[in-house]
């Protein structure tokens, strides 16, 4: 039982840092968290389907078209209603109230071409998993937690190692320092748009690929991200890996000795004692108040 248990924890905890680090990299430099996030996780999953099932190209094509099909929804999102709004001085309210518009809208748009059905992009039968020491793990729980261990040890190398990263980094720190030292902020915010778009399409597509989806799939994994991003400690790589393993940890031994209706409350239990006691979270940085 407790060898299940763990793969269920590192399943469910790569999930959440897969998705947690798509808003992550937008955070970073926006300092806006953005509800259209979480249409951009579920368009991964139904534009896969849209090449897949109604084109007939074999499914790993229809991931790899996907891929930049997501990133130009990300950018044209940035393009088309963010950075004008930005440009207009516009607060941070009307930045967050103008992406639960677009979430509402986009979601609907899902609905009316997809249905509110569950559909599915597996083309395998169903079968009983790998048992490793007594527990069972399918294949693609094992290609997940992969997929989502390989992209966060590529996305912290490159934040730390290329240029482009420092200066991602750079933007998040202090905008107005970095486009004095010559950095287009502009530029930068395009391209956290674009990877933090691409990671949130492939963590969609790969949470399709294990239970399925719907068109509000996005929403209940954009709570399970804001979670895990402040209990790991906000502008924190290593903290959504913490974070993620936590609420993990805490929601599947509730599944298995409660119920698996208990999984939000269990969430945001979870933050609200961080709120209460650790509001910067495991490795954020706590706010000092200047002195003049």
């Amino acid at each position: 039982m407790i060898w299940q248990i763990i793969i269920n924890i590192l399943y469910t905890a790569s999930m959440y840092i897969l998705f947690t680090l798509s808003i992550q990299i937008v955070y970073r430099t926006t300092l806006l968290l953005l509800f259209s996030h979480a249409i951009v996780f579920s368009a991964g999953a139904y534009i896969t389907y849209f090449l897949n099932q109604l084109f007939n190209i074999p499914l790993l094509n229809s991931i790899i078209l996907t891929i930049p099909s997501i990133c130009l929804l990300g950018i044209l999102l940035e393009i088309g209603i963010y950075k004008p709004l930005r440009q207009r001085k516009a607060n941070s309210i009307i930045l967050m109230l103008s992406s639960l518009g677009t979430f509402i809208v986009l979601q609907n748009l899902i609905s009316m071409l997809f249905g509110d059905d569950t559909k599915s992009i597996r083309t395998w039968e169903v079968r009983e998993g790998i048992q490793v020491w007594g527990a069972y793990i399918t294949p693609v729980q094992i290609i997940i937690i992969g997929v989502s261990m390989t992209l966060l040890i590529l996305v912290a190398g490159y934040l730390m190692l290329d240029k482009r990263g420092k200066a991602m980094r750079a933007v998040a720190a202090d905008k107005e320092l970095a486009r004095l030292c010559g950095i287009n902020s502009d530029r930068i915010i395009f391209l956290s748009f674009a990877i933090g778009s691409a990671l949130a399409g492939i963590a969609g597509i790969l949470v399709a690929l294990d239970v399925d989806m719907t068109p509000t799939m996005g929403m209940n994994m954009l709570m399970m991200g804001v979670v895990v991003m402040i209990i790991g400690g906000v502008g924190s790589i290593w903290g959504i890996v913490l974070g993620s393993l936590l609420l993990a940890f805490a929601q599947n031994f509730g599944v298995w000795y409660i119920s698996s209706q208990w999984q939000d409350a269990i969430a945001f239990g979870i933050l609200l004692i961080f709120l209460l006691f650790k509001p910067e979270g495991f490795f954020g940085k706590k706010i000092r108040k200047a002195e003049v």
